[in-house]
């Protein structure tokens, strides 16, 4: 990333995000913690990109270059911690899942940035309570730095439907089977299966977040059928397609503020 930008102090606060809209590259002393309300984030770093519907919010460790973008229209919530907190013991970005209850935390909490109250502190004491019993979710697609293995990333990432086996992209792009299903498990710390997998769903929220009927998306994302689609979606996510347009559209503006710095 380039043109990287410093705000040591990650803020504290709720804004909104249009559609596609963008928060450049940047960096903070601090720890943040970022949930999208409504719409689907995501932060893409050196590592790769982690994304997250309104289930999830994901973990920015002190010091991770990070750029947003909102999929959808988005409800951005964003928590700062200090560099010396550090409630879930986490090194790099992470994506958690977000019970009701840490939901309504996290709304709460970014309220009233500016209120320093006892009762804020206490709030923040539970909050913090609640992330350290968050469940982790592996809810990321690792960036590549073998160029086999990007060439091969870069043609389901432009075609995520396409059907070919590994050994078939492997001819495609000039790489053996055996050495790309090494490299997807040395580099991205997953098979080749998991990782189209992840891509697909990455697509698939993308495409939910324009309306894209679900039909349209399960073909468009190369799942075999609509059921398919379905079935994994709620196993990745805990609830079906249909139910996440809901969400999106359902959450609406809840007294947010546009603001454009991170």
């Amino acid at each position: 990333m380039s043109n990287i930008r410093h705000t040591p102090q990650a803020p504290t606060r709720a804004q909104a995000l249009a559609a596609g809209e963008r928060i450049d590259a940047h960096r903070h002393d601090d720890h943040q913690i970022i949930y999208a309300g409504s719409g689907v984030l995501a932060v893409a770093t050196d590592a790769g990109t982690w994304f997250a519907p309104g289930t999830r919010a994901i973990w920015v460790p002190a010091g991770t270059v990070h750029a947003h973008r909102a999929h959808g229209h988005l409800d951005l919530h964003l928590i700062g911690l200090d560099a010396g907190d550090n409630p879930l013991g986490l090194d790099e970005p992470t994506v958690l899942a977000v019970s009701p209850l840490l939901r309504e935390l996290i709304l709460a909490y970014t309220r009233a940035p500016h209120d320093t109250g006892a009762e804020r502190r206490r709030l923040l004491a539970v909050l913090r309570d609640q992330l350290r019993a968050s469940p982790q979710q592996p809810i990321q697609l690792p960036a590549p730095t073998d160029l086999r293995l990007a060439a091969v990333c870069a043609i389901l990432h432009d075609d995520p439907a396409d059907p070919r086996t590994l050994a078939a992209l492997g001819v495609a792009t000039g790489a053996g089977e055996r050495t790309l299903s090494r490299l997807f498990r040395s580099e991205l710390g997953m098979t080749f299966p998991q990782w189209r997998t992840q891509a697909r769903l990455y697509h698939a929220l993308r495409m939910l977040a324009d309306n894209t009927p679900v039909t349209t998306v399960a073909h468009r994302c190369g799942w075999s059928s609509t059921s398919a689609f379905i079935h994994v979606f709620r196993r990745a996510f805990g609830y079906t397609p249909g139910t996440h347009n809901r969400r999106l559209r359902g959450a609406g503006n809840q007294g947010l503020i546009p603001d454009p710095s991170p």
